[in-house]
């Protein structure tokens, strides 16, 4: 190991919370040595983003550390904010899971990008955008001229990574810290994104502290790991040796992880709940002097499909294919044409005040738990939100008694809905974004991405809850997801998305064990790769 470029000692980090002193981080010791990448690995509460929110000096407002960190020598924990902004965005930076959470959505991407150029290095206007331009051209944003005075909402969530790539390399820093960069995007722009920041980390000699559930990703891509469970360091070593032959039962259960079993069939008399029928959904791209659209864009394009009670029907494609727009449109929170029908009413005709009374009926849980769940709401308030909504007469007494029935559903103790969302791990907030959906006792969930940001463990955990409450209440589920092993364990029926059209579909096995397209195919070759990697060398291409 070379020398340490940060370096990490007896590190604990603390919360107060409602229920008394969390300690979330107990007496870490970790190194990253100059020019190469450190994983750190483990279930959601393991503590390992606290650990580098800690390094970089951005705890809530709740939690403080205690130990050493020190980079090249100098020590960071006790800086006042003044003192650490010498180093963070320049030296150290940070790069977050979800990219539409970290950008503004009101500033163009070129503003976003200037602001840490015109602070550190003190450029004028005009050089930061000079350099705005070539950072997007660094990390393969296709003409970077133009894209520079788009909107975050106008790229494609890969698009959007890559910003945040281009951002936390704008001052050449020393380490770049990947909080889960690659969870919210599907498997071939995951391989891009992968490629690119080994390609960048080449060029430019940085160290990389890659955090991630993800050990496929581990395997290919870290030159050490370390093992996190519950705030403690229980593995750590050459990211080869580790996964060849692992120490610890923790350890060998995060490698053996994945979701298991197929969902029992539906019976052939169960009612459909939900039927759609040419449904398509465009967008004006263009528009010429007079207001007349002249490009747009298909996203969903003539799709039709129908789910049962009890029944799961999941979509899969890459970003952009329209899965979570079809989504949308069958909720109607999206317009769209075609024949949309909930049990015995047609949707099409009914405005938003004929469909509020529905809303209780047709659920969505989303893909990014903290960004759904307001930071303002405890868990519990959070919860019994739609109550408010959908039977605002019941006493306030009746909705924390159901709240607390909600909470022991999805398995989370009821003592906790007191707490708030930022003092809850990523697996535990997405029973509470599911739990919301579940205390109105839904007929169709629309589940968009709700395991894509949480490790495997937890996913699996997560896919037998959500088996269990389909099965205890006969509910219909319009699964969408990039991750096809989650996708193969809670699905009946699997589309194929690509560029709006369902290009494939059949029973999940059929899906899985004789698809007929190339694209799917080459979906499936793609989400493998990592699961069957050759853990004994450690050695993956990261393209396949």
């Amino acid at each position: 190991m070379g020398e340490a470029v940060l370096s990490v000692r007896n590190l604990h980090v603390r919360f107060r919370t409602g229920d008394g002193i969390l300690h979330a981080v107990k007496g870490i010791d970790l190194d990253v040595p100059a020019g190469e990448t450190v994983a750190i690995v483990g279930e959601s509460g393991s503590g390992k983003s606290q650990t580098m929110m800690s390094v970089m000096g951005l705890l809530a407002t709740n939690g403080w550390a205690e130990g050493s960190v020190r980079y090249r020598g100098q020590e960071l924990v006790g800086l006042s904010p003044e003192k650490l902004n010498a180093y963070r965005g320049s030296k150290l930076t940070m790069i977050f899971q979800e990219p539409m959470t970290s950008l503004d959505p009101l500033y163009r991407i070129g503003n976003q990008l200037a602001l840490p150029l015109m602070a550190h290095s003190k450029m004028g206007k005009a050089a930061a955008r000079k350099r705005a331009i070539e950072l997007l051209e660094l990390v393969r944003i296709p003409d970077p001229a133009r894209r520079i005075d788009a909107y975050p909402h106008e790229m494609s969530g890969g698009q959007r990574q890559r910003v945040m790539i281009a951002m936390a390399l704008a001052n050449n820093p020393d380490v770049l810290i990947a909080d889960e960069p690659t969870t919210a995007l599907d498997v071939t722009v995951q391989a891009q994104i992968l490629e690119l920041l080994r390609d960048l980390q080449q060029r430019l000699g940085m160290s990389i502290v890659f955090i991630t559930h993800d050990l496929g990703i581990v395997r290919r891509f870290a030159d050490r790991t370390y093992v996190l469970k519950r705030g403690e360091v229980v593995e750590s070593g050459n990211t080869g040796d580790i996964f060849a032959s692992p120490k610890h039962p923790y350890t060998q259960m995060l490698i053996d992880a994945e979701p298991q079993g197929r969902k029992e069939p539906v019976p052939a008399d169960a009612p459909v709940v939900m039927e759609a029928r040419n449904i398509q959904v465009t967008f004006a791209l263009e528009k010429n002097l007079f207001g007349k659209v002249t490009r747009i864009l298909r996203a969903v394009d003539d799709v039709s499909f129908a789910v049962r009670s009890g029944e799961t029907v999941g979509i899969v494609g890459e970003s952009g294919s329209g899965k979570s727009t079809l989504g949308r449109a069958i909720l109607k929170l999206q317009p769209a044409s075609g024949m949309l029908r909930f049990e015995d009413r047609s949707l099409m005709p009914l405005d938003r005040s004929g469909m509020r009374p529905l809303r209780r009926h047709l659920q969505l849980v989303f893909q990014d738990p903290f960004g759904s769940l307001s930071p303002r709401m405890t868990a519990g308030e959070i919860v019994t939100e739609g109550l408010l909504v959908h039977e605002p007469s019941i006493p306030r007494k009746e909705r924390d008694r159901r709240a607390a029935q909600a909470f022991e559903e999805v398995q989370l103790d009821p003592a906790w809905r007191n707490r708030f969302p930022h003092e809850f791990s990523g697996g535990q907030r997405q029973r509470i974004a599911i739990a919301r959906a579940m205390i109105l006792h839904p007929k169709l969930v629309v589940l968009d991405e709700p395991t894509s940001a949480l490790d495997r463990s937890v996913q699996k955990e997560i896919v037998e809850l959500l088996r269990n409450l389909q099965k205890a209440h006969g509910l219909a589920y319009v699964f969408i997801s990039h991750d096809l092993a989650v996708v193969r364990a809670l699905s009946d029926e699997i589309m194929v998305m690509k560029t709006g059209k369902v290009v494939e579909r059949g029973s999940a096995e059929e899906i899985f064990e004789r698809p007929r397209e190339a694209y799917t195919r080459d979906l499936i070759a793609a989400a493998f790769l990592a699961e069957r990697g050759n853990a004994a060398t450690g050695s993956q291409p990261l393209v396949s």
